[in-house]
Protein backbone atom coordinates (compact mmCIF):
# COMPACT_ATOMS: atom_id res chain seq x y z
CA UNK A 1 0.00 0.00 0.00
CA UNK A 2 1.00 3.39 -1.27
CA UNK A 3 1.36 6.05 1.84
CA UNK A 4 -1.98 7.79 2.02
CA UNK A 5 -1.98 11.55 2.90
CA UNK A 6 -4.59 12.76 5.82
CA UNK A 7 -6.65 15.46 4.00
CA UNK A 8 -7.03 13.17 0.95
CA UNK A 9 -10.41 13.93 -0.46
CA UNK A 10 -12.21 12.31 -2.83
CA UNK A 11 -16.31 13.42 -4.34
CA UNK A 12 -19.06 10.94 -6.45
CA UNK A 13 -22.44 12.33 -7.63
CA UNK A 14 -24.67 9.75 -7.63
CA UNK A 15 -28.19 10.43 -9.30
CA UNK A 16 -30.63 8.35 -7.00
CA UNK A 17 -32.95 6.07 -8.85
CA UNK A 18 -35.96 4.35 -7.69
CA UNK A 19 -33.93 1.48 -6.90
CA UNK A 20 -32.13 3.20 -4.22
CA UNK A 21 -35.38 3.89 -2.48
CA UNK A 22 -36.61 2.93 1.02
CA UNK A 23 -40.22 1.86 -0.73
CA UNK A 24 -38.00 -0.43 -3.07
CA UNK A 25 -36.51 -2.04 -0.16
CA UNK A 26 -40.03 -3.09 1.48
CA UNK A 27 -40.72 0.70 3.63
CA UNK A 28 -44.42 0.58 1.70
CA UNK A 29 -45.01 4.33 0.84
CA UNK A 30 -41.67 5.93 2.09
CA UNK A 31 -40.89 7.68 -1.49
CA UNK A 32 -37.24 8.63 -0.28
CA UNK A 33 -33.53 7.37 -0.87
CA UNK A 34 -33.25 4.76 1.55
CA UNK A 35 -30.39 4.66 4.83
CA UNK A 36 -28.85 1.65 3.09
CA UNK A 37 -28.62 3.16 -0.18
CA UNK A 38 -27.03 6.26 1.26
CA UNK A 39 -24.28 4.27 3.21
CA UNK A 40 -23.59 2.51 0.25
CA UNK A 41 -22.93 5.32 -1.75
CA UNK A 42 -20.66 6.60 1.03
CA UNK A 43 -18.68 3.18 1.23
CA UNK A 44 -18.40 3.27 -2.29
CA UNK A 45 -16.83 7.31 -2.48
CA UNK A 46 -13.94 6.01 0.03
CA UNK A 47 -13.51 3.07 -1.15
CA UNK A 48 -12.79 4.52 -5.01
CA UNK A 49 -10.65 6.98 -3.00
CA UNK A 50 -8.28 4.04 -2.08
CA UNK A 51 -7.77 2.60 -5.42
CA UNK A 52 -5.36 5.32 -6.09
CA UNK A 53 -2.93 3.82 -3.21
CA UNK A 54 -3.62 0.24 -3.28
CA UNK A 55 -0.70 -2.14 -4.57
CA UNK A 56 -0.71 -5.89 -5.83
CA UNK A 57 -3.53 -8.20 -5.16
CA UNK A 58 -4.44 -5.51 -2.32
CA UNK A 59 -8.30 -4.30 -2.08
CA UNK A 60 -10.30 -2.18 0.68
CA UNK A 61 -13.16 -3.85 2.91
CA UNK A 62 -15.35 -1.95 5.11
CA UNK A 63 -15.07 -2.36 8.59
CA UNK A 64 -17.09 0.18 10.55
CA UNK A 65 -19.74 2.68 9.43
CA UNK A 66 -20.88 5.18 12.06
CA UNK A 67 -23.68 8.14 10.42
CA UNK A 68 -26.40 10.36 11.34
CA UNK A 69 -28.91 10.39 8.45
CA UNK A 70 -29.99 13.84 9.20
CA UNK A 71 -32.36 14.63 6.14
CA UNK A 72 -34.64 12.99 3.28
CA UNK A 73 -33.17 12.27 -0.39
CA UNK A 74 -35.16 12.44 -3.22
CA UNK A 75 -35.50 10.13 -6.63
CA UNK A 76 -34.24 11.93 -9.75
CA UNK A 77 -31.89 14.74 -7.76
CA UNK A 78 -27.97 14.37 -7.68
CA UNK A 79 -26.33 13.10 -4.40
CA UNK A 80 -22.92 14.19 -3.88
CA UNK A 81 -20.93 12.53 -1.67
CA UNK A 82 -17.55 13.17 -0.45
CA UNK A 83 -14.75 11.47 1.62
CA UNK A 84 -11.58 12.55 3.20
CA UNK A 85 -9.11 10.87 5.27
CA UNK A 86 -8.66 11.61 8.73
CA UNK A 87 -7.15 9.03 9.93
CA UNK A 88 -4.53 5.96 8.78
CA UNK A 89 -3.30 3.92 11.74
CA UNK A 90 -1.39 1.09 9.42
CA UNK A 91 -3.95 -0.60 7.22
CA UNK A 92 -6.66 1.04 8.75
CA UNK A 93 -8.38 4.17 7.17
CA UNK A 94 -10.72 6.31 8.86
CA UNK A 95 -12.56 9.05 6.48
CA UNK A 96 -15.18 11.56 7.60
CA UNK A 97 -17.95 11.24 4.89
CA UNK A 98 -20.83 13.08 3.66
CA UNK A 99 -24.09 13.29 1.28
CA UNK A 100 -25.55 16.32 0.60
CA UNK A 101 -28.36 17.10 -2.39
CA UNK A 102 -28.64 20.46 -3.48
CA UNK A 103 -27.44 22.38 -0.22
CA UNK A 104 -28.63 20.06 2.21
CA UNK A 105 -26.44 17.56 4.06
CA UNK A 106 -28.51 14.49 4.11
CA UNK A 107 -26.09 11.76 6.06
CA UNK A 108 -22.96 12.64 7.30
CA UNK A 109 -20.26 10.38 9.67
CA UNK A 110 -17.23 8.77 9.82
CA UNK A 111 -16.30 5.21 7.80
CA UNK A 112 -13.52 3.00 8.23
CA UNK A 113 -11.49 0.36 5.57
CA UNK A 114 -8.90 -1.88 5.82
CA UNK A 115 -6.42 -2.76 2.84
CA UNK A 116 -5.99 -6.60 2.84
CA UNK A 117 -4.69 -9.25 0.50
CA UNK A 118 -7.29 -10.44 -2.15
CA UNK A 119 -5.76 -13.79 -1.55
CA UNK A 120 -6.26 -14.06 2.12
CA UNK A 121 -9.35 -12.22 2.04
CA UNK A 122 -11.09 -15.22 -0.59
CA UNK A 123 -9.04 -18.09 1.24
CA UNK A 124 -10.72 -17.11 4.65
CA UNK A 125 -13.67 -19.65 3.70
CA UNK A 126 -16.21 -20.52 6.67
CA UNK A 127 -15.47 -23.68 8.41
CA UNK A 128 -11.73 -23.86 7.94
Amino acid sequence: MKEIPLGAENRREVLAEERHLASTLGNAGVHVVSTPSLIGFLELVSHSLLLNYLEGDEVSVGTRVEVDHLAAAFLGQPIVTLARVEQVERRRITFSVEARQGDRVVMKGRHGRTVVSRERLLAAKPGR
